[in-house]
């Protein structure tokens, strides 16, 4: 992309969700002189929650504030989203979305009870990467065997999922259309009971995240065919990525960031990706969330923009593609 329509994509994707440059210093002078609220839209414990005090914990030592976390779970984000839209653009009530929330839901339910443009971006926080996994008695040992076997085997592998809508499912879905191939969908309710599955051979295959999946692959219940991220990772050095794999342009990752409702003072937004963007650069916290298997991220509000909006067309294209429906 040349420097000039870049410089157009960034201003309309930040005008689209209501930024502005940071003129308003007199804004943000005050603020915050009161506990500032981070909207989790999962249960406390998880890896978003743990994610959301992690960082929260830091942003309040640098702001001078308690950041207190509410997990407000249910309707894959929705719950906790709407509320945070609704609740004033103050800088004291904050969402900490996903990849889910923010880039597939819009394209999964016609009749979301939220806009993602009600939202003005904070920063990108962090990213996990998923694996392809296999059952340890599933024939494939190489990710570049995958697609001849699943073409010579039509429909006959089962692929499990999260649920309906999830990444798991998504990536999976992406991959049949890239590569041509059919497999047939077990959506499950939640990782864990389906990688519990995959394990036990009830399924064969699972684009799985990778923390959660890599300690099977570790004690020899799965075994790991590629990594789904476009490079390959530091931490797994010999696991080569899909694209690679023979099949150029793949990528799936989740993705986690900060935002507040839209028409929040500039410069309140502005001072929060400041004091986000610290705490992602602490050695200690960047340590603890490497270790949780997350990719740091960090930077400025449009490159969080651009990537839902880059995100939301790619998801949409295979949710329609794939003819996916919201159970």
């Amino acid at each position: 992309m040349n420097r000039i329509l870049g410089s157009v994509v960034v201003t309309a994707v930040c005008h689209a969700f209501g930024m502005a440059p940071a003129h308003a210093a007199d804004d943000a002078a005050a603020y915050p002189d009161k506990p500032i609220r981070i909207v989790v839209p999962y249960p406390a414990g998880g890896s978003t929650d743990v994610l959301a005090r992690t960082l929260g914990q830091k942003v309040g030592e640098t702001l001078g504030q308690a950041v207190i976390v509410e997990n407000k779970a249910g309707a894959s984000g929705a719950i906790g989203a709407t509320y945070v839209i609704n609740s004033p653009p103050d800088g004291y009530t904050l969402f900490l979305g996903t990849s889910t929330a923010l880039a597939v839901n819009p394209g999964l339910f016609p009749d979301l009870s939220y806009r993602v443009d009600g939202f003005a971006p904070i920063i990108l926080a962090a990213m996990l990467p998923s694996i392809v996994a296999v059952n340890k008695s599933f024939p494939v040992q190489r990710m570049t065997d995958l697609v001849p076997y699943l073409k010579a085997h039509p429909n006959a592998v089962n692929y499990a999922s999260s649920g309906n809508g999830t990444p798991a499912h998504l990536g999976a879905e992406l991959f049949k259309i890239m590569t041509g191939t059919t497999m047939t969908h077990v959506p499950y309710k939640g990782g864990a009971p389906a990688l519990t599955d995959l394990a036990g051979g009830q399924t064969s295959l699972m684009f799985a995240i990778l923390p959660e999946s890599m300690p099977l692959v570790k004690t020899g219940k799965l075994r790991a065919l590629a990594v789904t991220t476009a490079e390959r990772l530091p931490a797994y050095p010999d696991l080569p990525t899909v694209a690679e794999s023979g099949v150029p342009g793949y990528e799936l990752i989740g993705w986690y960031g900060f935002l507040a409702p839209a028409k929040t003072p500039p410069a309140i937004v502005a001072k929060l990706n400041l004091a986000f963007d610290d705490a992602l650069r602490d050695t200690v916290v960047r340590q603890k969330l490497t270790d949780m298997g997350f990719e740091v991220a960090g930077g400025q509000p449009p490159r969080f923009a651009e990537l839902i909006a880059s995100e939301t067309v790619k998801w949409k294209k295979v949710i329609t593609d794939g003819k996916i429906v919201a159970q």
